[in-house]
């Protein structure tokens, strides 16, 4: 399950950065969504996965630690956020420059 998991980053992580680099704003948002959901399933591993662990702790109790999972749901809605602004980014300048040309220097 490990290697599963390891592979799925890997080409969340791999396809992100592909697209990032790409000459077009919105491959370059959606490789930016692939990146953010590599780190939220990179920070979500390493909070360990306990089975049949209490939802309270007790004593002597193992429990899985609450900080990777916080942190995964922060990354999450700021990255709604982020998504939302480039996209309204991204159809402003589509609107006024009339392509999605990321450097409108060089011709396509």
């Amino acid at each position: 399950m490990e290697a599963l998991l390891a592979s799925a980053i890997g080409v969340l992580t791999a396809c992100g950065v592909f697209l990032i680099l790409r000459a077009r704003t919105f491959p370059v948002l959606l490789g930016l969504t692939l990146l953010s959901y590599a780190v939220n399933l990179f920070l979500f591993a390493s909070g360990r996965l306990h089975l049949d662990a209490p939802p309270l702790i007790r004593a002597g109790a193992s429990y899985t630690d609450p900080l990777p999972q916080a942190l995964v749901l922060t990354a999450i809605v700021i990255g709604f956020g982020m998504t939302g602004y480039l996209a309204m980014l991204a159809l402003r300048a589509l609107a006024e420059a009339g392509d999605d040309h990321v450097d409108p220097g060089k011709d396509s």
